[in-house]
């Protein structure tokens, strides 16, 4: 199974480039956010032509979050993140794909900071926190993957002090990322690239792309059920390059089927 995520940066706008990159990655389920779109006005019957069911979660102007799965229809199980009834902005969905549980999110960017922004930053991560936390008790396979807004080390950015008050480096958003991790979650895109940069963002401005200074804020974080599954993991960032592309960068796990090592175990 090839799972991916990517923060496509208005799905209309970019719907192109969105199938091109569909037709040649084949990856099996997709967490899109960033959509920028109502929720009537989700590109699903292009998606599905190119043979991918879709459920999502849309919202205008901003926000929206997808999870597409290639031959199979998503089976919902959440369409918000628990913990605050009020919130009404489009960041969570959650649901089963081939016998995997996948929770697609864009947490927010938290800038400027420091102000009500960075606080609804904080907050909502802590939210994702707890529900993270449940999610573990269970035992079961399953991916958070999605745009995390949060550079976890200086290992993932350039060398750079430009940053240095954004609300992506802040110490409380890292030590948010790291909670996770303390849960038992892999890091899979860092596990898979253990030494050396890699990235999944490059700003349009000061030719950050040309001169590969990039961010890594995209992320996929995989159970224990579903870590020693993990068999690859990488970023398309060559799509970051084509004519009209968002600013983010699909990135990838490939899995191991269920039972492999099992049954490898055994025949040794």
């Amino acid at each position: 199974m090839k799972i991916a995520t990517f923060n496509i940066n208005n799905v209309n706008k970019r719907l192109q480039i969105l199938l091109d990159w569909l037709a040649e990655a084949r990856p099996d389920v997709v967490c899109l956010q960033e959509l920028k779109a109502a929720q009537n006005a989700f590109p699903a019957e292009a998606i599905r032509a190119a043979g991918y069911h879709a459920a999502w979660v849309g919202q205008p102007t901003w926000n929206g979050v997808a999870i597409l799965a290639r031959g199979a229809a998503p089976v919902v199980t959440r369409r918000d993140l628990p913990g605050d009834p009020k919130d009404l902005q489009s960041r969570y969905i959650e649901a089963a794909v081939g016998g995997v549980l996948i929770g697609c999110l864009y947490a927010p960017n938290g800038n400027p900071q420091p102000g009500p922004k960075f606080a609804y930053k904080l907050a909502w991560l802590e939210r994702l926190i707890a529900h993270a936390a449940t999610l573990q008790q269970a035992g079961i396979p399953i991916a958070l993957a999605g745009d995390y807004n949060v550079v976890p080390t200086d290992a993932d950015i350039y060398p750079s002090r430009s940053w240095a008050k954004d609300a992506l480096l802040q110490p409380e958003s890292r030590a948010a990322f790291a909670t996770l991790l303390a849960q038992g979650w892999t890091d899979a895109i860092r596990a898979g690239h253990p030494g050396g940069p890699v990235y999944t963002f490059w700003d349009y401005k000061r030719d950050r792309w040309q001169r590969d200074a990039g961010l890594r804020i995209d992320h996929i974080l995989l159970s224990p059920a579903l870590s020693e599954r993990l068999e690859a993991a990488g970023v398309d960032r060559e799509v970051r390059g084509w004519q009209g592309a968002s600013d983010h960068a699909p990135a990838w796990v490939a899995l191991r089927p269920a039972g492999r090592r099992l049954r490898q175990a055994r025949r040794r």
